[in-house]
């Protein structure tokens, strides 16, 4: 057996069989730039450590199930002026994901909130924290499901673990007595243990009669607003934008975006 399979076995052996990507391009490197065995060290390893992030990131990404593959880089700030990108850039931080603090994200249909709040999430994935998407409707029928097979407390962990929950679309309708306590329990288990991103088409003001009970409302508003940020986006929307608006969307730059 040659050196190089030799080197290969315990490569795999040592689960760093990722290295064998790029070996033979490190070791040509190494040769034609007469490298020290320490440089030809580290930047061998430093490619395995890389390929490691990116299918960790791949996999975060995956397991937080966003509807689109939305990003802060490829939202358009200049349709609406009103869109506080300041704030959104600041979260875009993820400190708000360090510190366990809630972010509420208000505005007609079509500003750009289910954008925004995904590209927070993804955002989250790349610095290394787990997060999960699901419209608020969903949710709830996937709590009131768990209760008629006796799974309520694993279905409640699925949605109280990852470090960022994005609820989207929050307040679509009322909510019946079960829906209430399930909402309530999910941000009551996450108050301060983990950020939660909701969107809303209704005011804040308007989320308290949502529970059809004033205790529920109270409680559950009283945790979401401690430690929140407040994005209200007023303006157009993407989808069926003013005449003058969509020309812009259509141009040939637009397009080329």
């Amino acid at each position: 057996m040659s050196p190089t399979d030799e080197l290969v076995r315990l490569l795999k052996k040592l689960r760093l069989s990722g290295v064998l990507q790029t070996l033979e391009l490190r070791m040509k490197q190494a040769v034609d730039d007469d490298l020290a065995m320490s440089e030809f060290l580290f930047r061998l390893l430093s490619d395995e450590v890389e390929r490691r992030e990116a299918k960790q990131l791949t996999l975060r990404v995956r397991r937080a199930s966003f509807e689109h593959a939305k990003t802060i880089e490829d939202f358009d700030f200049a349709f609406n002026a009103a869109v506080p990108k300041a704030k959104v850039l600041e979260l875009a931080t993820c400190a708000f994901v360090e510190r366990h603090d809630n972010v509420l994200i208000i505005g007609p249909t079509g500003v750009g909130k289910s954008h925004l709040a995904q590209a927070l999430g993804h955002r989250a994935c790349r610095l290394g924290y787990t997060a999960l998407y699901i419209g608020a409707h969903e949710l709830l029928v996937q709590l009131r499901a768990s209760r008629a097979d006796a799974s309520l407390e694993k279905r409640l962990l699925r949605f109280t673990a990852p470090d960022v929950l994005i609820v989207d679309d929050l307040g679509l309708k009322g909510l019946n007595a079960d829906e209430s306590g399930d909402l309530y329990e999910v941000v009551r288990r996450r108050y301060e243990a983990g950020a939660t991103i909701i969107t809303s088409n209704r005011a804040i003001e308007e989320w308290p009669p949502l529970f059809g009970n004033a205790l529920l409302a109270s409680a559950a508003m009283d945790r979401l607003l401690h430690h929140a940020h407040m994005l209200v986006i007023e303006g157009d929307s993407f989808r069926n934008p003013p005449p003058s608006k969509r020309r812009k969307q259509q141009s040939p730059q637009a397009e080329a975006r």
